[in-house]
């Protein structure tokens, strides 16, 4: 899979995208503040969602259109208010792209209807993000893998099933440039319900790409995700949780984003491939190791005994497994303490 032409895999660096979401707070100079700032700290993209309250829900008050979870950032809430608050106007997308773009940052969004698929093919975006919740709505995802656009999709509370649908949607229209998230679909998220060693169960399973939506505070959890081969992370990305904003509370800021940027390429780094034995990197270290030497100046016919032979450092005589046969055995000349043990030593 690539986006822009930059790969998405286990052989590349983990790609980061720096969500957006509402954290713009009403303000389009504070979104390009957004954009410079996520550029700045090593995102690989920037990313919208794309939506009116009116595309994404109903205006109405009943059952079910208000938020009723108090552990919920937006208990009490009516849905329609929310993503109302929330949502990014269109006519700004086209300034952040072109910010972004200036960047070198690659910029692209979540549809949530067809007309929202149809206004970003207009701006040429160069991928798209099915949300969590929408990873059920297979037509919305069979209208946005007909571009020809790499999709990334959110699992969220998705089964085995439904993402399997999810995928073959995709792959029905001749789109198998898929990546698929673990996602947990609470905001924030606690570690402990992030399961990520779904992560390598869903690439054994699935055959595609598998990166991480990550709802949870800080970045250890996304590091974890790479260390278990999650090639791809998306975080949400604030100038500062203090300005607020409906997903402030689990966004991170500069600083924490670079902090991510830096420790996920060390992890992938670290990935490495299965191995055992020293490394080319490791063989200056050879002699750091133990070995046996003569502790004692010996003379000639004399026998190894636990006083004069003796395992210890640099690593220039036998191994420490020979010692027990080396004891009670007679040199064959003189020799002064400090004489790595050798074969030839012995009569």
């Amino acid at each position: 899979m690539q986006i822009n032409g930059r790969p998405i895999g286990l052989s590349a660096r983990p790609y980061l995208i720096a969500e957006m979401s509402g954290n713009h707070n009403h303000s389009l100079d504070r979104a390009l503040e957004i954009v410079d700032a996520a550029a700045a700290s090593g995102a690989d993209a920037i990313k919208l969602q794309t939506y009116t309250a009116d595309t994404i829900t109903l205006d109405h008050d009943g059952p079910g259109f208000v938020i009723e979870d108090v552990k919920s950032l937006w208990n009490g809430r009516r849905l329609h208010d929310l993503y109302a608050e929330a949502h990014t106007p269109w006519d700004w997308h086209g300034p952040i792209i072109a910010r972004a773009r200036q960047h070198g940052l690659d910029c692209f969004s979540s549809p949530f209807d067809f007309t929202a698929v149809d206004f970003l093919e207009e701006l040429d975006v160069p991928a798209y993000k099915i949300a969590s919740f929408e990873s059920i709505d297979l037509p919305l995802i069979r209208k946005v893998a007909a571009t020809g656009k790499p999709i990334i999709i959110s699992t969220g509370m998705a089964t085995v099933v439904e993402i399997g649908e999810a995928i073959r949607a995709a792959q029905e229209v001749g789109n198998d440039q898929i990546c698929i998230l673990k996602c947990t679909s609470t905001y924030p998220a606690t570690p402990a319900d992030t399961n990520i060693r779904t992560i390598p169960n869903m690439r054994d399973t699935f055959g595609v790409e598998v990166g991480l939506s990550d709802h949870t505070m800080g970045i250890g959890v996304a590091v974890g995700a790479v260390a278990l081969g999650a090639v791809l992370i998306e975080k949400h990305f604030t100038l500062a949780r203090a300005d607020g904003g409906v997903d402030s509370a689990f966004s991170l800021e500069p600083a924490e984003f670079l902090a991510l940027r830096e420790e996920t390429e060390r992890a992938w780094q670290a990935l490495g491939q299965i191995t055992y034995g020293g490394t080319q990197a490791e063989e200056g270290s050879q002699q750091f190791r133990r070995s046996l030497y003569v502790a004692q100046d010996m003379a000639e016919g004399e026998v190894f005994t636990e006083a004069n032979l003796r395992s210890v450092r640099p690593g220039f005589g036998l191994e420490p497994r020979h010692y027990d046969v080396l004891l009670g055995k007679r040199v064959n000349r003189a020799i002064k303490k400090g004489t790595p043990v050798s074969w030839d030593l012995i009569a």
